[in-house]
């Protein structure tokens, strides 16, 4: 069986606070979707990087839920 979906998207906003690596914008229908894991050096680095430095990090306000 065969569907056929025709489908107009108008996005007039669309504000993403974060993507990481697990995450999935999907904004539609899709048949498949595909998980890609991609991890480039694009600065040409040919070592680890430093140690970072221990420091006191600030207090936190708390969190506020929506």
């Amino acid at each position: 069986m065969n569907y056929t979906i025709y489908q107009n998207i108008s996005i007039h906003f669309l504000k993403v606070g974060s993507i990481s690596n697990s995450s999935v914008l999907q904004i539609g229908s899709a048949g498949v979707i595909q998980s890609q894991s991609s991890l480039y050096n694009t600065g040409g680095y040919e070592q680890p990087a430093e140690e970072a430095e221990a420091i006191e990090a600030p207090p936190q306000a708390p969190f506020v839920p929506l």
